[in-house]
């Protein structure tokens, strides 16, 4: 009987967050909970402050209904993009309002671990005490990564392009905070931010690419991540574009991430701005256009086609800041090299968009790895130790 109650408590609680207002009644018909399984757990959720009652709707003929609503002010949550070129940690209420931000910018070869660990406590600190938030109302820390996670209980991660192998971020950041902590790859975050919030919602075969300085993809298939055997799934960025070509910043030769990421644009044109002005220098090669954004958007076309001819998607969103910059003046342009290098049926049946949120989605995602295990029923007490995924 525990067990039950537990489940249809997460059942409910899922529902309503997602839904928002909503009555008891179409809890009911939205959950397929009976009347008393919805009156039971609802006065349960009231008394511990969890949901709320939010105003009242008419109903026909009869008393009007009240409204729930999860309470944005029950607990906080924070979410930290460790990203080529800063640690961004920003603290959100229930809601994803974001309530504080901190930024720490980092230049190339300052990937130091110890370093990033700096930023990430101080950064902690400093949205806590920005925002007025006592540690005890902080419900964890999630955190997008750039990389491989592994997964089990030391979530070591495997980045390349950073200098990590096996790196024990989760260890190391436990010296330094109590609060539960979640951690995962930076497209994995973002993709879940876009599907919960964003363009990807309401859509259960989805791809999220994530082009920045790096480039990464989360497969989204049945509304579940697809993960591998051992988490690496969506290394989109090195898979091979042309054999024995380009060196990437992997090392090896060829990988699509040396084509379309970034620093590997502003290397094809002869620019070699510091990474403090790589935005700014890619909006301005953007703007102008010419061969090198041309053939940018023919190996991003080609990448596109190689996941849908693969994967056979509804959806296609593209996110991170150069994805966005990319697609805000040439989607188009991109469509039509997607078009020339697909099989034509799944073609036909894929949408490709931009991602909503912004560049400062992959934070934002990280944070609802904390709302996730909330939702599931596992965080209901700010005693629990430290979990890591």
């Amino acid at each position: 009987m525990r067990d039950l109650r537990r489940g249809n408590r997460a059942v409910l609680l899922r529902t309503l967050y997602f839904a928002g207002l909503t009555t008891r009644h179409e809890l009911s018909g939205l959950t397929g909970l009976s009347a008393a399984s919805i009156s039971n757990v609802t006065s349960d959720l009231i008394a511990e402050n969890i949901i709320v009652e939010a105003g009242l709707v008419e109903s026909d003929g009869g008393r009007p209904r009240v409204l729930l609503r999860v309470n944005p002010n029950f607990g906080h949550v924070i979410g930290v993009d460790v990203g080529e070129t800063h640690v961004q940690v920003a603290l959100f209420d229930l809601d994803m309002n974001e309530q504080a931000k901190s930024e720490f910018t980092l230049r190339p070869g300052e990937h130091d671990v110890d370093l990033v660990v700096r930023h990430i406590l101080t950064g902690i600190d400093a949205v806590m005490a920005a925002g007025g938030t006592d540690p005890a109302q902080v419900m964890g820390v999630g955190i997008g990564v750039p990389g491989i996670v592994e997964s089990g209980p030391e979530a070591l991660i495997h980045a390349q392009t950073f200098g990590w192998d096996a790196v024990p971020l989760s260890a190391l950041l436990r010296e330094g905070t109590s609060l539960p902590l979640y951690i995962d790859n930076g497209a994995k975050t973002l993709a879940q931010a876009e599907l919960w919030f964003g363009s990807g919602r309401g859509s259960r075969h989805v791809i999220v690419v994530l082009i920045g300085s790096g480039v990464g993809a989360s497969i989204i298939t049945d509304g579940r991540t697809y993960r591998g055997v051992n988490s690496s799934a969506g290394e989109w960025g090195h898979t091979k574009i042309a054999v024995a070509g380009r060196t990437c910043r992997c090392g090896a030769r060829g990988c699509l991430e040396a084509y379309i990421g970034a620093e590997g644009i502003l290397e094809r044109a002869g620019m070699t701005a510091e990474m403090a002005n790589e935005q700014a220098a890619l909006a301005e090669l953007v703007k102008a256009g010419g061969p090198v954004i041309n053939e940018t958007i023919d190996y991003l076309g080609a990448g596109l086609a190689n996941l849908i001819n693969l994967f056979n998607p509804e959806r296609i969103v593209i996110g991170g800041w150069a994805g966005l910059l990319l697609g805000q003046h040439e989607l188009v342009k991109i469509k039509k090299a997607v078009a020339e290098n697909s099989l034509s049926q799944p073609y036909k049946t894929v949408s490709i968009t931009l991602g909503r949120l912004g560049p400062d989605a992959v934070a934002l995602g990280a944070a609802t790895l904390v709302v996730e295990e909330f939702l599931l029923g596992e965080i209901f007490s700010t005693t629990q130790q430290p979990a890591v995924i």
